[in-house]
């Protein structure tokens, strides 16, 4: 079995147009659009708001918080899939482990639940005025710590 380039010309050519495509896009756009620097521009874009503050400030720990949660919960719930697709194969007669696969399912949803629950005990869903003032006397706390640890190193 040899190579033939001649199989494989028209996918090559297909990368070749797409590629020039884009390179001419882009090239033109550079040479022909219009210049125009204003303020407006310059700006960092920040989801259709207007930037406030430093981009330096610190953030409630709150949100590092729900941003971790959020992902161990969606990644325990990708878990449902497999064993959805492998659910019916395992349940077959010949391997006799429906109850035990649908049981260990139970299980894992109900670990999860516990963690909801645990997690919603603790407060972290609770974006309350109250929780909202707490959550800057810490960051104010954290602030004042850093710039006297600033004062005492220098």
């Amino acid at each position: 079995m040899s190579f033939n380039l001649a199989d494989y010309l028209p996918i090559v050519l297909m990368f070749i147009v797409a590629g020039g495509f884009a390179v001419v896009s882009v090239g033109l756009s550079q040479f022909v659009g219009q210049r125009k620097r204003t303020r407006t521009k310059l700006m960092p874009y920040e989801c259709g708001k207007d930037p406030v503050g430093s981009a330096r400030e610190r953030f409630s720990v709150k949100f590092y918080l729900i941003a971790m949660i959020f992902i161990l919960f969606d990644i325990e719930v990708i878990f449902l899939v497999p064993w959805a697709v492998v659910y019916r194969r395992l349940s077959a007669p010949e391997y006799g482990l429906a109850n035990l696969v649908f049981f260990e399912m139970i299980l894992f949803i109900a670990l999860l639940a516990v963690g909801l629950v645990y997690v919603i005990k603790k407060g972290a869903f609770d974006w309350s005025e109250n929780a909202r003032r707490e959550a800057e006397a810490e960051a104010r706390l954290l602030d004042a710590r850093e710039r006297a640890g600033k004062r005492k190193a220098a």
